[in-house]
């Protein structure tokens, strides 16, 4: 059975950490609507800051991320100064209405930065905005990149999570996604950043990538397991040639089939399982005390651009280029390109260039997705009352792929409506059938396995 739900379902959909997809956002969402957006932002709204770092000093070739390699410094340092001016700028429209739940540092590679550039911007983060008590900071971090005077200066930020890209430890796979980087060197930061204080730290883990084999994939999970992280993320690699060009270097005849990805995945996730740690959605894992497991067992997990997260803020604002930002009205991106993006910023402009206005179906048809993404189900009751007539429009779609699809996606159990077990590696899968622009859009996505 699970087999020929691999071959039927193993089709190229979005991830959904947003809905709509980034793929629809269109123009007409540009800097006069985002600063309308900001502006709107209510005395005591709680929010979220993401800060996009585009630059690393190695290109790993596996990476989908808007990011560029330099070997020099003096590019960051220039982008530094036009990041401080965005940050000033939206600060000033927002007003000191906004009180800050939780900062994320993504890139690229934020730990690239120089350890008293990285205390600089989280020193103007706080001078800019209201920070609540507890609020979380979260750095990506790229191991190969650190040093003590590093660690330092994230402790000194006040950092609360760690996350650190692991991939693969097998050496044959590292040099065939340009990424080297030993358990030992793993490992010191894992130990660098908890003897500072941080007591969440997160590791990224990858299945099929280029020469993975179960064995090898059963070798790096049982290393990262000796790590005791707090929470693990087991993504699929996503190759996608057409939209990150440096994927090229990666042979495509060295890359395991949708089957042999679907048995690395599986493999995997019951070695973690089994030492104890809660599955969390599609690909997330964590200690049953973490906050991420509270919110999955309370059905407050969310889903953003940054994967599952207990984060409930309803305005997480993007700040650097590519960065998104998500609104109650809607989406609004920023310019991708890093120069453009300094010219605006400079001179005190906003770099929003393209997002979407949320319409009433498009929040019902959200609502649906992510708590299938979420919670694997989703209940009718809560659906009418939350969304109304839409709500019920959406209800009859639900009940009929219940009640007459012979793969059994989705089962009513009572009022909810329930993926079954065997179906939940799918679930991107069966989250596209309430994706009304799916099927009409043009976008190219990666492996749903």
């Amino acid at each position: 059975m699970r087999q020929k739900l691999v071959a039927r379902f193993g089709e190229n959909v979005p991830r959904y950490t947003s809905y709509p997809t980034a793929p629809h956002f269109h123009p007409g969402i540009d800097a006069a609507v985002c600063r309308g957006w900001l502006q709107a932002l209510n005395e005591g709204d709680e929010i979220s800051l993401y800060l996009h770092i585009p630059y690393c000093d190695k290109l790993c070739w596996f990476c989908a991320c808007h990011t560029k390699q330099t070997r020099h410094y003096e590019p960051v340092t220039i982008y530094l100064r036009s990041l401080h001016a965005e940050i000033a700028t939206v600060a000033g429209l927002v007003g000191g209405k906004g009180r800050v739940r939780a900062v994320h540092f993504g890139g690229g590679s934020p730990t690239m930065l120089k350890p008293e550039d990285m205390a600089a911007l989280g020193t103007a983060l706080r001078n800019s905005f209201g920070f609540l008590p507890g609020a979380t900071i979260s750095v990506e971090i790229e191991p190969n990149d650190m040093d003590d005077a590093r660690l330092d200066a994230l402790a000194e930020i006040g950092m609360t999570r760690a996350s650190l890209g692991v991939q693969d430890f097998d050496p044959k796979v590292q040099k065939a996604i340009n990424r080297e980087q030993s358990f030992l060197q793993t490992k010191a930061v894992v130990d660098g950043v908890r003897s500072r204080g941080v007591e969440s730290v997160n590791l990224d883990l990858l299945y099929g990538l280029p020469h993975q084999t179960r064995e090898s994939v059963s070798s790096t999970v049982a290393q990262a397991l000796t790590l005791e992280p707090d929470r693990i993320a087991l993504f699929g690699y996503a190759h996608v040639p057409w939209f990150k060009k440096h994927q090229t270097m990666i042979d495509e005849a060295w890359l395991p089939g949708p089957a042999e990805r679907f048995a690395q995945s599986q493999l995997a996730a019951r070695a973690i399982v089994d030492q104890g740690y809660e599955a969390i959605g599609l690909d997330h894992f964590a200690k049953p005390g973490d906050a991420l497991a509270l919110a999955a067992r309370a059905g407050t997990l969310h889903r953003n651009f940054q994967g599952y997260t207990d984060d409930c803020c309803e305005t997480l604002i993007g700040l650097g280029p590519s960065s998104i930002s998500q609104f109650r009205q809607g989406y609004a991106q920023n310019m991708p390109s890093t120069s453009e993006y300094r010219c605006t910023v400079d001179d005190g402009g906003l770099a929003a260039v393209r997002g979407i206005a949320l319409s009433n179906d498009d929040r019902v048809r959200g609502w649906i997705i992510e708590r299938l993404m979420c919670d694997f189900a989703f209940s009718a009751v809560d659906l009418v009352e939350r969304f109304g007539e839409a709500g019920q429009r959406l209800l009859l779609q639900s009940s009929s792929m219940a009640l007459h699809d012979p793969v059994r996606l989705l089962e009513l159990d009572g009022d909810r409506f329930v993926v079954p077990a065997e179906s939940r590696p799918f679930v991107r899968s069966i989250a596209a059938r309430f994706d009304k622009y799916f099927e009409a859009g043009t976008a190219r996505h990666s492996a749903a396995v």
